[in-house]
């Protein structure tokens, strides 16, 4: 009895729990991260935001709202978007990154490489047009770990970084 009230053996086991508590949060992150393995992006910039990095504006788009089934040809509402986005950017300085997620299932003259790297240039192009100077522009092209995109097909991520956060 004497033992449990003596502080110098209460004092010995703290160190456990504190080690345990470690262990968990590390266990609670790595299980967060594996679980949004298909959102890597989006949880590496919220984990940054948290920790006081600059928070970039995000557009996700469906490739195929955009433009013609299988080809890089945007159609008039996808015009109508790149226009809108492109004057919601051109207030400020900042970078401009533009990525390919996923597959376009309806791909036939392209492969998925090519049908990728087109659609984000043509993106690009229609940005500039729009008068976005092209040194704000970063393209990143195919995201391969996506996979097929599942249901949502191929998508373009637009996001707009101060011009000193653009890694």
């Amino acid at each position: 009895m004497k033992a449990a009230a003596d502080p110098a053996f209460l004092r010995r086991g703290r160190w456990a729990i504190s080690f345990a508590d470690l262990c968990l949060l590390l266990l609670g992150f790595f299980v967060l991260l594996q679980a949004s393995a298909g959102n890597r992006q989006e949880v590496v910039e919220g984990v940054a935001q948290q920790f006081g990095a600059p928070v970039g504006q995000t557009e996700r788009l469906a490739a195929a709202s955009l433009f013609q089934p299988g080809e890089a040809i945007l159609t008039p509402a996808g015009e109508a978007r790149m226009k809108a986005l492109a004057h919601q950017y051109a207030a400020g300085g900042a970078k401009v990154e533009i990525r390919s997620v996923g597959l376009d299932p309806a791909a036939n003259r392209f492969d998925n490489w090519d049908l990728a790297a087109a659609r984000v240039g043509s993106v690009a192009r229609k940005l500039v047009q729009e008068g976005i100077a092209r040194q704000r522009l970063v393209i990143r092209g195919l995201d391969q770990d996506q996979g097929t995109g599942g249901a949502s097909g191929q998508m373009l991520i637009l996001t707009a970084r101060p011009a000193d956060a653009a890694r």
